[in-house]
């Protein structure tokens, strides 16, 4: 997917949301999503991290 489809798509998306959903149930939703991709990103992080270890690439 192009960068700027994918933009797009994440810009709609929240459009619709925000037409939909009460103001609290928006804050709840935006923690949640946050919550989800730090944690995405932690989990990203430490496979690397030892994949890397594995390999021997090890610092």
């Amino acid at each position: 997917m192009d960068p700027r489809e994918l933009v797009l798509l994440v810009t709609g998306t929240a459009n619709a949301l925000y037409d939909s959903l009460p103001t609290e149930d928006l804050a709840v939703l935006a923690a949640v999503l946050t919550q989800l991709g730090d944690t995405l990103a932690t989990l990203a992080a430490q496979k690397e991290r030892l994949e890397g270890t594995e390999r021997g690439e090890e610092k």
